[in-house]
């Protein structure tokens, strides 16, 4: 119950990758996917 928030803003960065990389920006993409990445890294 106590990683309910890491993982909704896992699930953010993950979403906001795959709109921008459907947009075509691959630099945003690649920064929000890092930024998923690290916080699964951290939380778990």
């Amino acid at each position: 119950m106590e990683k309910i928030f890491p993982l909704v803003l896992i699930v953010l960065d993950v979403l906001a990758a795959c709109v921008y990389a459907l947009q075509g920006d691959v630099r945003h993409a690649v920064y929000w996917l890092s930024a998923g990445v690290l916080t699964v890294c951290v939380t778990f």
